[in-house]
C-alpha cells in the first residue's frame, strides 16, 4: 500500500573539486571489496559530455579549435554484500506484509518472498517458467497414470541448521501441511490429498488413507474413532521420530496419501488423476521444514497454527535463512545458508544455486515516499509504486540521465489473476440478482483503464471477463460472451427491477425513484478494501463510489486488516460488497481458478453456491478430455455471466523497479523471485 502524497526528490548541485577526489577515494575502497559472481564484468555506459557526474577519472584532450573532457565513475550498489528490496513482491498496488512466516499458514502472495528463498519443494518452478518444474528436494520422479508420483530423495541434503534432510522429513511436512487444517493447506490439497467429504464429517483434515495406516500398524481403532487418530498424530508429529518401529511402519503403509519406504523415496498418491500436480508441489505449500525445529517450537496440534513459527519464520533448507523479523512483519532480514548442501553437489538447478548476495534486506512498512526516496539515491535495489506514480518515480530518479526509463523498469506482464468487487450473494440487497446485474452495469470500467491504467501511452491494465483470465487461452470465455458495459440505463432497469423483487426503493440524482416507492429506501452501503488503502485503490473505488451515486446507490469507503478479511469464514460475516483480487497458486484456470471463485471451498467474498456449478467443478479439474473440460467451462462461464457474483475489474501488469547494477532478477508469477540468482555487475558510465 502507498500514500497518496509524494515528496519529489532533487539532484544535488556541482560538487567540487575536492569532494570528487574523496569519492573516488570512497568508490575504490569499495570496489576492492566486492567479489562479484564469476565470469562477471562491469558494463560501460557512455553518455553525453554535457552530463554532470560524480567521476573517478577525468581525461582532457586540446586542440586548436576544442577540448574534450571525459569522466568516468563505476555506479553499483552502496554494500557488495547487501541486497535492500522494498517492494517484497507488491500485489497489485498493494506493498503488504506476509500474513505469517509458516509456510502452512501464510496465504498471501507477498509470503513468497521469504518462503520461495528460505524453504525447498521436492520440485519447484523452472525460473519464470511457470509450467515446468525442475528437481530440488527431489533428484527426479516418474508417474505413469497421473495419480501416483515416486520421487527419489537427493541424498545428503541438510536444513540450514545442519539437520539432515530425507524422505522422512519430507513426509511429516506434507502430513503437517494438511492436517494442520489451515486455509492453505485446505485450498491446495483439498482433493488431491485431503478427502473433504471426510473433512466435514470429522473436521479434520487428515491425509487420506492415515488412519488406515495407524489402525493397522498400531492396532488402535482409529479409522472408526477420530478422537484416537487426532491423539496419535498429535503425538507422533509433536515428538517426530523416525527411527522408531512404529512411527516408520506408519510412514511406510502403502495405501495412503503420502509414503515415505525409505530415506530416500518418497511417493504421493492422489484421490484423483491429476496432471498438474508437480504444479501443485512447487508452491510453498510443498516447503520442506525441519520436524525438530517445529517439534521444539510448539509441535504440530490438529486444525491450531504454530504461533511461534509464524511470528519467527522456522528452519528451512534453502539458500537462505532468516536472520531476524521486526514487529508486524514491517522488516525481515534474510542471511545466505552458511550449511547450503547445495555448496557441495554439482547438477543443481539454476532456482536452487547458492546465492551470491550475502544479507538481503525485505522492507513491507514504508511509505510511499520513502520508496521513491530509497531507489531515487540507490540505496535499494529493488522497489515499486503504483502507476499513477511512475512518472514521479522517474523524475526523483537521481540517475535518470545515465537510464531510461526502461532500463530500471522490469515489465512482467500481465499474470494469471482476477481484480474484482464481490457481492455476497447470500446476503440482502446483494442477494438478489437483478440488484447485482445493476451494478455490473453502472460501473464505467473504460474510465478505471484509461485513468489509472495508462502511462506515457502504454496500457499497463487489462479488461478481461472472469472468472478465467486472459492468460488461458482455450479456457478464457469459450462462449465469447460480451465484457459487461458500462450502461446507466440497463443498470437502473435491473435495479428497479430488484426494488420491487426486494421490497425497496432509491432515489436517483435527479429526484426520479426506481423500485417500490411504497418501501423503506435502501440503506447506504459499504465497500470494504484492505487497508490502508492505496491511491491506486482510492482512485478507483472512488470512480465506483461516483459511478453507483448516479443509479442511486450511496457507499461508503471501509478499510479491514487482513486479521478481518481472514475472518470472514460465512456468508453472514462477510460484507456485501469486498474489493479483492485472486491470484491462482499454480497454472490451472478449472481447479485454481474457477473452482475457488464460484463456489464456496475458499472462502471468498461473494459464497457462489449453485449446485449445477458445483456439480460441474466436482468433474472438470479432473477430466482428461480437453475438449469435455472446454465444454464444461463453457458452461459455468455462461451462469456465472448471468448470475453476476462479481464486477471484473481491470488487472494490471505486474512490474518491479529494478537498479541496472542487479543482474539475475528472475519473476515467476506463482514464487516471486529468486535471490540466490541475483548478483550485482556495476556500470562504468563515461560522461
Amino acid at each position: 500500500m502507498r500514500t497518496v502524497s509524494r515528496r519529489g526528490i532533487s539532484r544535488g548541485a556541482t560538487i567540487a573539486i575536492v569532494v570528487v577526489i574523496v569519492i573516488i577515494i570512497v568508490l575504490a575502497s569499495v570496489l576492492a571489496t566486492r567479489r562479484p559472481p564469476p565470469a562477471v564484468s562491469s558494463s560501460t555506459i557512455t553518455t553525453p559530455t554535457s552530463a554532470s557526474t560524480t567521476s573517478s577519472t577525468s581525461t582532457s584532450t586540446s586542440s586548436t579549435s576544442s577540448t574534450t573532457t571525459t569522466t568516468t565513475f563505476v555506479f553499483g550498489p552502496p554494500n557488495a554484500s547487501q541486497l535492500i528490496d522494498d517492494a517484497g513482491l507488491a500485489l497489485i498496488g498493494h506493498v503488504i506484509a506476509p500474513d505469517a512466516l509458516d509456510p502452512a499458514t501464510g496465504f498471501y502472495v507477498p509470503d513468497g518472498a521469504v518462503f520461495t528463498n528460505v524453504f525447498q519443494n521436492l520440485v519447484e518452478f523452472n525460473g519464470s517458467n511457470y509450467l515446468q518444474v525442475v528437481p530440488v528436494i527431489a533428484e527426479n520422479y516418474t508417474t505413469s497414470n497421473y495419480q501416483t508420483y515416486v520421487f527419489q530423495i537427493r541424498p545428503n541434503l541438510t536444513f540450514s541448521n545442519g539437520d539432515p534432510l530425507n524422505a522422512y522429513d519430507v513426509w511429516f511436512s506434507l502430513v503437517r501441511e494438511d492436517y494442520m487444517g489451515q486455509s492453505v493447506g485446505l485450498a491446495n490439497y483439498g482433493m488431491l490429498t485431503i478427502n473433504l467429504t471426510e473433512y466435514s464429517q470429522t473436521g479434520y483434515a487428515f491425509p487420506w488413507g492415515i488412519r488406515h495406516a495407524i489402525q493397522a500398524v498400531t492396532g488402535l481403532p482409529a479409522v472408526t474413532n477420530t478422537s484416537i487418530a487426532v491423539h496419535v498424530l498429535n503425538n507422533m508429529l509433536s515428538n517426530f521420530n523416525p527411527n522408531n518401529q512404529t512411527i516408520r511402519e506408519i510412514m511406510s503403509y502403502p495405501n495412503q496419501a503420502y509414503v515415505a519406504s525409505g530415506p530416500l523415496s518418497f511417493t504421493v498418491n492422489l484421490l484423483n488423476p491429476y496432471r498438474d500436480f508437480p504444479l501443485v508441489l512447487a508452491g510453498w505449500w510443498g516447503a520442506i521444514v525441519d520436524p525438530s525445529f517445529v517439534d521444539a517450537h510448539g509441535g504440530v496440534q490438529a486444525n491450531t497454527q504454530n504461533s511461534y513459527f509464524n511470528s519467527n519464520g522456522g528452519i528451512g533448507s534453502g539458500p537462505y535463512m532468516i536472520k531476524s523479523v521486526s514487529v508486524g512483519f514491517t522488516q525481515v532480514v534474510l542471511v545466505a545458508n552458511p550449511n547450503y548442501w547445495a555448496l557441495k553437489q554439482s547438477g543443481v538447478p539454476a532456482v536452487a544455486q547458492p546465492p551470491h548476495i550475502r544479507v538481503v534486506v525485505i522492507n513491507y512498512g514504508l511509505s510511499h515516499n520513502q520508496r521513491v526516496e530509497d531507489f531515487a539515491t540507490n540505496r535499494a535495489q529493488i522497489s515499486f509504486v503504483s502507476i499513477s506514480s511512475l512518472n514521479q518515480f522517474y523524475d526523483a530518479y537521481q540517475y535518470r540521465r545515465y537510464f531510461s526509463f526502461n532500463q530500471i523498469f522490469y515489465n512482467a506482464g500481465f499474470q494469471p489473476g482476477v481484480v474484482y468487487l464481490a457481492m455476497n450473494t447470500q446476503m440482502p440487497p446483494t442477494n438478489n440478482n437483478d440488484f447485482r446485474l445493476a451494478i455490473v452495469h453502472a460501473i464505467n470500467y473504460t474510465q478505471i483503464l484509461d485513468d489509472l491504467y495508462t502511462f506515457n501511452g502504454t496500457l499497463l491494465g487489462q479488461m478481461y471477463l472472469g472468472p478465467v483470465s486472459p492468460q488461458f487461452p482455450g479456457f478464457y470465455n469459450p462462449g465469447n460472451l460480451p465484457l459487461y458495459s458500462f450502461n446507466l440505463t440497463l443498470a437502473e432497469m435491473y435495479l428497479n427491477a430488484s426494488g420491487w423483487q426486494a421490497n425497496f426503493h432509491v432515489v436517483l440524482p435527479n429526484g426520479s425513484i426506481l423500485g417500490n416507492p411504497n418501501a423503506p429506501q435502501l440503506q447506504p452501503m459499504s465497500i470494504w478494501y484492505l487497508a490502508p488503502l492505496s491511491s491506486f485503490d482510492q482512485g478507483k473505488l472512488e470512480i465506483i463510489q461516483h459511478d453507483l451515486e448516479l443509479i442511486g446507490l450511496s457507499v461508503s469507503l471501509e478499510g479491514a486488516t487482513a486479521a478481518t478479511f481472514a475472518s470472514w469464514t460465512t456468508p453472514q460475516s462477510t460484507p456485501n460488497l469486498v474489493l479483492l483480487d485472486w491470484f491462482p497458486d499454480w497454472a490451472d484456470p478449472i481447479f485454481q481458478q474457477i473452482f475457488p471463485e464460484v463456489t464456496t471451498f475458499a472462502f471468498l467474498p461473494a459464497w457462489m453456491n449453485l449446485s449445477k456449478v458445483n456439480q460441474l467443478l466436482q468433474v472438470a479439474p479432473f477430466t482428461t478430455n480437453l475438449t469435455e473440460q472446454v465444454q464444461m467451462v463453457k458452461e459455468i462461464y455462461n451462469i456465472t455471466y448471468w448470475y453476476a457474483p462479481y464486477a471484473w475489474l481491470p488487472n494490471a501488469a505486474f512490474y518491479y523497479f529494478v537498479q541496472p547494477y542487479l543482474k539475475g532478477f528472475v519473476y515467476n508469477e506463482f514464487s516471486g523471485y529468486y535471490y540466490n540468482m541475483m548478483y550485482y555487475q556495476p556500470v562504468n558510465i563515461t560522461t
